[in-house]
């Protein structure tokens, strides 16, 4: 799914990073996720807290955020 309309930024590609170490503010600068009209901040946040290897999250629930991504794991819709 996209999260960054702006910059065509799927979930995947932000969790791949976020798998790899990588901090939002990282992510952010790397691929210029949430630079523009920021409508994606929230939503790429979420993505980077559920898959950063430093601090799991069991679930995250996007709310208000626009995705309508729900809840999810990494394991099942972001591998």
């Amino acid at each position: 799914m996209i999260v960054c309309v702006c910059r065509r930024i799927s979930d995947r590609e932000i969790a791949r990073h976020a798998r790899a170490g990588m901090s939002f503010d990282d992510i952010q600068f790397e691929l210029g996720v949430a630079t523009q009209c920021g409508q994606c901040e929230t939503c790429a946040r979420d993505v980077v807290a559920q898959c950063n290897p430093a601090a799991p999250v069991a679930a995250v629930q996007h709310e208000g955020c626009g995705c309508g991504a729900g809840a999810w794991g990494c394991s099942s819709s972001l591998a």
